[in-house]
This record gives C-alpha cells, structure tokens and sequence, in this order.
C-alpha cells in the first residue's frame, strides 16, 4: 500500500502570524492609552475627545472604541497600567515572603504606595478632579480605595491576635489617612523630600501607630 506523503505544515512566518497580530493589537492598545493619559491631563477629561486620542496615537476613532469602548474604558485602561507600573506583583511576593512579620509587610505596602504615586500620581489626581463632574470617574476612583482596603484588611486579619493596636476598622483607617497622594505630594513637592525618604518615613509611622 502506497503511503501517503506526510501534510505539509504551515511555513515559521505563517506559524507567528497570529502571535505577530496579537503583539501589534497589544502595541496599539498601549499606545492608545498613553496618548489618552497625555491629553487627559494636559488638557482636563472634559475637554478631551475621543477623536483628540484617536489624532494623538494614530488610529481611528473606530480603533479607539474597538479597544476600549469609550472614555470611560480609557480611564479604567489608565488606572489598570498605574497598578501595573507601581508593580503591584512585586508588593505581592513581598508579602508572601515576609508572612509572620507585620513590619516588614507593612514596609512591602508602603513602598508599593510610593511606586504608585510616584509613577502615576497624575492619573490620580485627574481621576479625582474628573470625578466631580462624572458619576463613572468618582465610581473608578471610589473602587480604587475600596480595593486598598481590602488588601490592608487581608493582610491584618492574618495576623495573630493582639498584633494591632487598634481594632481593625480603626487600623484600616489610620493607613488610609496616613498613605495618600496629598501627604506624598506635599512631602515631596513642598518640602522637599525624597520619595525614599517618604517611604521610609511612611514604614516607620505606620508601624508605630498600628502595631501594639
């Protein structure tokens, strides 16, 4: 019996044809984005169009709505890469490793803090400002808090008892109060300090107000 010959396989360049779409689609997202974040904060949300992000990165306006949806979807993209670039993965393997040590968990998410508002402490306060007028940028906003608050109260409850100083509630709030863009701005941008001075600062405070 003749065999038949094996199938011919698809050619390397056809083979990553669809990585190589992939890979443009996740450029374009991203330069979409960061042309988004330029003019939403040189020129305030309000003013800012889709069609002006669209002209700014390159695409068309269908591409943007593809992407995102609208500029709502935008904000969220934004807030999503603000997590991203105060690494929020290495906040993570920090507090894992350091499981059993209040302070240096402590020290993990104070320094996640000032990555975040460091690198991204525009976003912040152009989702702050933005969220007075639009309902949908005040609930970004709101649930990026929220979110916040329950890592602070995952790692607290998995301490023993006895280890806080005040009860739970209490000690989220401290925190809250404590770690905020406005206490980092005007630590740096007023008095001068350095963003390792203010994680350093921050790492001692919070271990002294919150650990009995």
């Amino acid at each position: 019996m003749k065999e038949e010959p094996p199938l011919a396989t698809d050619s390397p360049r056809r083979r990553y044809d669809s990585l190589r779409r992939t890979l443009q689609a996740q450029a374009t997202s991203i330069e979409i984005a960061q042309a988004a974040r330029r003019l939403f904060v040189e020129q305030g949300w309000a003013a800012t169009t889709v069609r002006d992000v669209a002209r700014e990165a390159g695409v068309s306006v269908p591409t943007v709505y593809s992407a995102y949806g609208n500029k709502t979807g935008l904000i969220q993209a934004i807030v999503d890469a603000a997590d991203l670039s105060a690494d929020a993965p290495q906040m993570l393997d920090t507090l894992e490793a350091a499981a059993g040590d209040p302070r240096a968990q402590l020290a993990a998410m104070a320094g996640y803090d000032r990555r975040l508002y460091e690198r991204a402490a525009d976003v912040i306060a152009l989702i702050r400002e933005a969220g007075r007028t639009e309902p949908a940028l005040a609930t970004t906003y709101i649930d990026a808090r929220h979110r916040a608050d329950r890592t602070r109260i995952e790692v607290f409850t998995s301490w023993p008892p006895g280890t806080l100083r005040e009860d739970l509630p209490t000690s989220v709030d401290i925190y809250a109060a404590l770690c905020t863009i406005d206490v980092y701005t005007t630590l740096t941008t007023e008095r001068g300090w350095s963003p390792d001075r203010v994680e350093t600062w921050w790492t001692a405070t919070l271990a002294r107000e919150l650990l009995a």
